[in-house]
């Protein structure tokens, strides 16, 4: 699942740009940004950041700034889990 701060129109573009196969979840008013702490209160911008969570909920991963934007490090660690 993809979570970012652009309204879901905006997403619904990108979803087909990107042929992308999975939910993408609009957080415009920046909740789910600010509890996970990536989040600047001043700026309200939302630092690029990829969360991999296994099936408990736990987060397992992270991966910051330009290297969030390659979804290669998100998928490596999404195939430890399946291996576990």
């Amino acid at each position: 699942m993809a979570v970012s701060p652009d309204f879901i129109a905006t997403l619904n573009h990108w979803k087909k740009e990107l042929q992308a196969d999975f939910p993408m979840l609009s957080d415009y008013k920046r909740v789910v940004a600010r509890q996970y702490g990536v989040l600047n209160e001043q700026t309200q911008m939302v630092a690029r950041t990829t969360f991999v969570i296994d099936m408990q909920g736990k987060i397992v991963n992270i991966i910051e700034n330009r290297d969030a934007i390659d979804v290669t490090g998100a998928l490596v660690a999404c195939s430890r889990l399946k291996k576990k």
